[in-house]
């Protein structure tokens, strides 16, 4: 029998407190429609932005768990994979990718390893070459500015032009992903927003959207918003529209968050906007970079 839910096989680290990776994937995707598998990376007494986080790296388990979901034929229409325990897990997961991935499944990487010009804690250098290998896998590929600027061994840049940014999205779909999408993408023409842009190399097209700046971080966002465009394109959206949808999401996760005051660990309250994803977050507000 065909299984009557789309599966996802999720393949993130789980963080004990601190709404990311597994604890915000498996919900968005759950919300949206789809069985979500998770493969756990790694597990951590909390996210990494806590001082003291506790991690207990899951790469010696991982090959039996693939093993026993091989032994009893799981299929998935798609792979998404976001924080990696190790370096040796690059491998794991390309392996993973081969042997599970068909014709339809759709592959996801969000090389979660960097943000704000510098690299985590928890990450080696090294995990750059190896997520910059594990992209070529993916037709979806989802990093940050600076995730995107490691990878493609360019400056993290202060700003950027319209056309510069098309030459990033062009340098990344060169190495392999058909549908780069680059988040927090600092704007010349527009500092005031959080722009998103994506390029889809089969129809040559880039599109940008965003949303108004609001004077704080939160964490797990990029989570949040590669959870959200996974889903949506697999609900059969568009690339801008799924892109446009994501940046929404995240956009009123972080309105809806705002306001409360003293809140400790810059958390997004989740749980108190996933019911959107039922009703829809707007009209589609992408715009065609020519």
């Amino acid at each position: 029998m065909k299984n009557p839910l789309p599966r996802v096989a999720a393949i993130h680290d789980l963080s004990g407190f601190g709404r990311c990776s597994l604890t915000v994937v498996i919900p968005i995707l759950s919300t949206m429609g789809f069985e979500v598998c998770p493969l756990p990376t790694a597990i951590l007494s909390t996210h990494t932005a806590i001082p003291g986080f506790k991690l207990f790296d899951l790469t010696d388990q991982l090959p039996g768990f693939i093993d026993h979901w091989k032994s009893i034929g799981l299929k998935f229409d798609a792979i998404y994979s976001g924080f990696l325990g190790s370096v040796k897990q690059v491998d794991i997961v390309t392996d993973f990718i081969d042997a599970f991935k068909t014709p339809d499944t759709l592959v996801v990487v969000d090389p979660v390893m960097a943000d704000f010009g510098k690299l985590y804690v928890s990450m080696p250098p090294e995990m750059v070459g190896e997520m910059k290998k594990l992209s070529r896998k993916a037709q979806v590929v989802t990093p940050n500015i600076t995730e995107a600027a490691f990878m493609l061994g360019r400056d993290v840049p202060e700003a950027l032009e319209e056309e510069e940014v098309k030459d990033w999205l062009k340098a990344l779909s060169d190495l392999g992903p058909a549908m780069p999408v680059i988040t927090s993408l600092p704007l010349k023409s527009s500092p005031e927003i959080s722009t998103v842009a994506a390029h889809n190399a089969e129809d040559g097209r880039y599109w940008l959207t965003g949303r108004p700046l609001v004077p704080t971080q939160y964490h797990g966002t990029g989570d949040i918003f590669s959870s959200v465009l996974t889903g949506s394109l697999l609900q059969g959206d568009s690339l801008p529209s799924a892109m446009d949808k994501a940046s929404q999401f995240v956009a009123a996760a972080i309105r809806g968050t705002f306001g409360y005051s003293g809140l400790p660990h810059h958390e997004i309250l989740l749980e108190r906007i996933l019911p959107i994803l039922n009703v829809g977050v707007g009209s589609d507000n992408y715009t065609l970079l020519p």
